[in-house]
């Protein structure tokens, strides 16, 4: 796996600055989007008034960005990097230098699709024990 964990290069920064062009859309201020607090309301808030569709895959992706970054900014060993694999590449994030991978970009959108109900602040909970667990499996 770690083979296949790259350094974002120029196209991997210019998707992930579209998704986040699209979520400063929703902030009177950009700089708002700074606050972990601001980035878990913006994507409960969309979820809760259905303001995305299930087929709006760029939108719900660009949640799941939103999620990455706010776990990015909780767990400071967390960074972008992107992933190449069978299914394509992807950006995700990475503890350390470790292989210890997580995929925020579909995390919100396979739930709604799925018609699954959210709590950001719930799943933002479990993504971080889960990171836990599995950095305490690999050591």
């Amino acid at each position: 796996m770690s083979d296949n964990i790259k350094p974002l290069n120029e196209n991997d920064l210019e998707l992930l600055a579209e998704y986040r062009s699209w979520l400063f859309g929703h902030f009177d201020d950009p700089q708002q989007y700074e606050a972990l607090s601001f980035k878990l309301e913006l994507i409960q808030t969309i979820i809760d008034n259905k303001w995305v569709s299930k087929e709006e895959t760029f939108k719900l992706q660009a949640l799941g960005i939103c999620f990455g970054d706010a776990l990015e900014q909780e767990i400071k060993e967390l960074s972008w990097v992107a992933v190449d694999d069978e299914f394509g590449r992807d950006p995700a994030l990475r503890f350390l230098s470790t292989s210890t991978v997580v995929f925020p970009r579909t995390a919100v959108s396979k739930r709604i699709e799925d018609d699954v109900e959210i709590d950001i602040y719930e799943m933002f909970a479990g993504f971080q024990k889960a990171i836990k667990i599995a950095l305490e499996n690999q050591a």
